[in-house]
């Protein structure tokens, strides 16, 4: 039986216990990026594993992986030799263990609580519905719609304290509620803690 690749025109060269390589064929669209667009690809990705949890980390290499994989070989060779690097010689605080826990709430739209020490010191229960993380300088912040304050609010992670999610969902009301929010700040109001 022909394989799809093959049907489409596809070169495979190789042999069964052996392996196989499919042959950049000029005839067929490749999956084609041009050397800048590597180049951006590599240097994100590479901030993607100094600056995320061990979560984000293996995604960002796996998601490298398999990008390199669809490429044709010369292109490869580009990604090897990539110019462009990143190194953070001040380098950012290890993410908090509740970073991933408040990306699949925000991913599955449930609240969270949590007990917030602001930069004053000061600790209030909070129930947030949170929107986005966002990753600053030196820490991240997480954008939210806070019930306590009925209002958007902006909560730094390491503030964040005994996080845990609720059976509370707000599908499907995160996207309008992030865009109101990103307007608000954009207009300059934006959301205190």
């Amino acid at each position: 039986m022909r394989s799809p690749l093959r049907a489409a025109g596809a070169l495979i060269d190789g042999a069964a216990g052996v392996g196989y390589t499919l042959t950049e064929d000029p005839a067929l669209p490749p999956q084609m990026f041009t050397r800048l667009e590597v180049e951006a690809l590599v240097l994100g990705l590479a901030e993607v594993r100094q600056t995320g949890d061990a979560a984000l980390a293996r995604a960002a290499e796996t998601a490298q992986a398999k990008i390199i994989a669809t490429l044709p070989e010369r292109v490869q060779t580009q990604v090897a030799h990539s110019v462009l690097q990143t190194y953070r010689f001040d380098r950012r605080p290890p993410a908090p263990a509740h970073l991933a826990l408040i990306r699949e709430a925000a991913w599955d739209e449930c609240a969270l609580d949590f007990r917030y020490r602001d930069v004053a010191g000061a600790v209030t229960k909070r129930r947030i519905l949170p929107l986005s993380v966002v990753f600053l300088d030196r820490q991240m912040m997480c954008l939210a719609w806070c019930t306590l304050r009925e209002g958007f609010r902006r909560f730094l992670l390491d503030g964040m304290e005994a996080v845990d999610s609720t059976d509370e969902s707000f599908r499907p009301r995160r996207v309008p509620l992030l865009r109101a929010f990103l307007k608000e700040i954009s207009d300059g109001a934006g959301g205190r803690p």
